[in-house]
């Protein structure tokens, strides 16, 4: 069955996520210590505030105050990913926990928004969610690299070393 969302409902729900996702990064930023996970932890939190701001901008609604006082507020109580690591930190979470919940967060973020752009009957719309869609996707692949690297695992830049030998 189509979900009928208008554009600025659609906007909305895109900037909204954007921040979810962004204050994420930013508190896996702040708990690791690796300098290279950390490193791109704040890579993808301000890569996430762009595609916020670029959804922001779009989006006619003024209830959410300026730019910068939506990304200043306080995270999202309802971010299931926020709540995750919050979790963990009981657990004396490290940088490879907060890797693997944001993998699965990524993962789970795209299949969600995949599904909900195919039943959108809008083609404006539906491009706001396949955009969504594919920023994740590129995130998902950010963070499977570097995790990889971070357990040690066969890193692709590893790739022609491996085959050569």
């Amino acid at each position: 069955m189509p979900q009928e969302f208008n554009m600025q409902e659609a906007l909305k729900l895109a900037v909204q996520t954007e921040k979810n996702v962004m204050d994420f990064y930013k508190k896996a930023a702040e708990i690791t210590k690796n300098p290279k996970a950390k490193k791109v932890f704040e890579i993808l939190s301000n890569e996430e505030r762009e595609h916020a701001s670029h959804f922001f901008h779009l989006y006619r609604g003024g209830d959410l105050g300026t730019f910068e006082e939506f990304i200043a507020s306080p995270p999202h109580p309802d971010s299931a990913m926020l709540r995750e690591l919050e979790k963990a930190l009981d657990e004396n979470v490290h940088e490879r926990k907060a890797m693997e919940i944001a993998l699965r967060e990524e993962e789970d973020l795209a299949k969600n928004l995949t599904m909900t752009s195919s039943h959108i009957v809008d083609p404006g719309v539906r491009a706001v969610f396949e955009r969504m869609v594919r920023e994740t996707r590129d995130h998902y692949e950010i963070i499977e690299s570097e995790y990889a690297h971070l357990m040690a695992m066969v890193h692709e830049t590893d790739i022609d070393i491996f085959v050569r030998e």
